[in-house]
């Protein structure tokens, strides 16, 4: 198949996910593999076949080239009542880094952030509750340790993007 019908399916598939949302107030499960597609298309990186990988894509070029990189996406919707959370982190597997992808509620990329394996552990390890332990992070907590690389406004972001600076 090639890229443009997979750039077709995931256009109609962010149409069913956002339609569905909007009917029935559940989301559909594809948000993961929207973000890998979208991930590996802002970023140029070479997604994995393997599922049963702990990391999902390798970077081809930049300051991402050659890293093992897990994908994990995240819509949010305007609900004041959630915390919304990334999926676990085992840093025991081989990776080297997380990338985020951060959608608005019609599924369209917003931003993506990218966090080292280094920087997720300490992370982890400043607070021993029962989640992190199990490797669970909040959204919030990894923007917060993260890096912004890309924006739907700029695209790959020309310079590391600190969000800790005063």
């Amino acid at each position: 198949m090639d890229l443009y019908s997979i750039d077709t399916l995931m256009h109609e598939t962010r149409q069913l996910a956002a339609r569905y949302r909007q009917a029935t107030g559940s989301t559909l499960p594809v948000t993961g593999e929207i973000a890998r597609f979208d991930a590996a298309k802002s970023l140029d990186l070479q997604l994995l076949d393997n599922l049963n990988s702990s990391y999902d894509a390798v970077g081809k070029s930049g300051a991402l080239a050659d890293q093992k990189l897990v994908i994990k996406g995240r819509a949010i919707f305007d609900t004041s009542k959630s915390t919304p959370r990334i999926g676990q982190l085992n840093p025991a597997q081989e990776w080297d880094g997380v990338l985020l992808v951060l959608f608005d509620d019609e599924y369209q990329p917003v931003e993506i952030f990218y966090a080292s394996k280094q920087v997720i552990k300490e992370a982890l390890n400043d607070r021993e509750s029962n989640r992190k332990k199990r490797g669970a992070m909040s959204i919030a907590q990894f923007k917060i340790i993260g890096e912004r690389i890309w924006t739907a406004e700029n695209g790959a972001e020309p310079e590391i993007w600190d969000n800790q600076a005063t």
